[in-house]
């Protein structure tokens, strides 16, 4: 078979040895196989089977054959690895029943894209997420029954600022809450996200700005150009790779997780989102509140009225609900509002008026970074279209706009705000109660739903079996 354009060009350019095929699991790691370069063809011809039952989510040992299908317009070089290797993002099939596979992220993305376009209400969907991460020198933690803990280090952290034996102090440290936008020599990491930056441009996912972000100990954000919405989770799976593997070139290790850091911000996964149709942006109004459409209002409707079932895959992790909590510029109020970063969805207003409104979007700040970009972006655009069916007015539902530090209100005021859910279990319990809006044209399915709900309630298990630290600061002596 001839091989496609864009591949032989990479083949003719780069003489690469091996060829290294990347899916998805549920979670949202990438997984991983190889074969050598003359095995391409076959690849691509048909598919390349791997063990489903030993992927977290996916098969049970009697059923556990899969099929990886190469995706050729993904095809790039694989900036990191020594042997000159050629990388496809693969899709999974059921080999026996000849389909898709209901469990691939992917495929549920797909799904949720194809959705949007039958609906009539739009063409596409476009998508900004901004994933927070730090860069920390040292980050090791134990989990025996004797022993469990962890410990961090940074060279940036706010509290290296005494002596130490085993390091230079010449002062510059970043202060608790004090990182947002420090220059050299308070900020150490400027070349790292350079690189990170220019690698990623390299791969096609296009880098808009990069800065330190607000936390000590070395917090970061790199933010991507928009796009739509499979593309954009390819690109987001890709920025975790990059990010990961630039910072372990500079002897650092990166972590996605929402809150490793006590008493300092978490990192989160603002998301910029906005439906067009015709070349022309639907969420833009003339002379309405925010410059929001009333297409817009219904749809951010849509996600506050269904926002606690979908934390379940925005905020997916039981360390995601050490994030949302008050202050620390953590979104817990289920409210709207302009410019406002204390409410869970913020409409930007950088810039204005009818020559700006491609920029028109929506921001919802409760996502964070260990959500599988496929799935939370999928479960947003499903609550924001139901929104807009049901035709939910967010004002009429109690929702803002609030424009306000809802932080500081008073209690008297405070109680008609509701706040996301508490933890894990709370969001896990909602998506088993509200979840028909997900199911919508069958873009999830009752078996990805229990498949994930199974996942989480195993995760929460074993983290509420295990004692904490603080336990023993609380409970040891009484």
């Amino acid at each position: 078979m001839a091989l496609p354009a864009n591949i032989e060009k990479l083949i003719k350019t780069h003489s690469p040895k091996m060829v290294d095929v990347r899916f998805t699991d549920p979670l949202g790691v990438w997984q991983h196989c190889s074969v050598p370069i003359d095995e391409l063809e076959g690849a691509l011809k048909s598919g390349i089977g791997f063990d489903g039952s030993s992927i977290k989510g996916f098969q049970q040992i009697y059923d556990s054959d899969l099929l990886l299908t190469l995706q050729p317009d993904s095809a790039q070089l694989d900036p990191f690895y020594q042997v000159p290797t050629l990388t496809f993002i693969a899709t999974i099939h059921d080999p026996e029943q000849g389909k898709r596979y209901s469990r691939d992220p992917r495929y549920i993305a797909e799904k949720a894209e194809a959705f949007l376009k039958e609906s009539g209400i739009a063409e596409t969907s476009y998508w900004g997420p901004e994933a927070e991460f730090f860069l920390f020198s040292h980050l090791s933690y134990s989990i025996e029954p004797h022993s469990m803990g962890f410990d961090i280090d940074s060279p940036e952290a706010s509290w290296n600022t005494g002596a130490r034996e085993d390091m230079t102090n010449l002062g510059y440290r970043v202060p608790t809450k004090g990182g947002y936008f420090p220059v050299a020599p308070v900020d150490t990491l400027q070349d790292v996200r350079s690189e990170i930056a220019l690698t990623l441009d390299a791969l096609g996912a296009k880098v808009e700005m990069h800065h330190h972000e607000v936390a000590s100990a070395g917090q970061c954000e790199v933010d991507l150009r928009f796009d739509s919405l499979v593309s954009m989770a390819d690109k987001l799976l890709t920025y975790k790779y990059v990010v990961r593997n630039v910072a372990k070139a500079h002897g650092l290790t990166a972590t996605f997780m929402p809150k490793p850091l006590f008493g300092d911000n978490g990192s989160g996964m603002h998301v910029h989102n906005s439906l067009w149709s015709g070349g022309k942006n639907l969420f833009f109004g003339k002379g309405s509140y925010a410059e929001l459409s009333e297409l817009a209002l219904h749809y951010i409707g849509g996600i506050l009225t269904h926002v606690d079932s979908l934390l379940a895959f925005c905020a997916p992790t039981t360390n995601s609900y050490r994030r949302l909590v008050p202050h620390y510029e953590a979104p817990v109020n289920v409210a709207f509002s302009k410019r406002n970063r204390s409410a869970i969805v913020r409409i930007p207003m950088y810039a204005s008026g009818e020559e700006n409104a491609k920029a028109k979007r929506i921001e919802f700040r409760a996502p964070d970074p260990t959500a599988n970009p496929y799935l939370a972006f999928s479960a947003i655009l499903m609550a924001g279209l139901d929104g807009v069916k049901r035709k939910i007015d967010p004002t009429k539902a109690g929702y803002g706009p609030l424009d306000k530090n809802i932080w500081e209100l008073g209690e008297e005021e405070k109680q008609g705000i509701r706040s996301v859910p508490g933890s894990l279990n709370e969001s896990v319990a909602a998506l088993e109660k509200d979840h028909d809006y997900l199911l919508e044209g069958g873009v999830f399915t009752e078996d990805v739903l229990t498949m994930w709900k199974d996942l989480k309630q195993s995760e929460i298990h074993e983290v509420a079996l295990r004692p904490s630290p603080y336990e023993f600061h609380l409970y040891s002596a009484i």
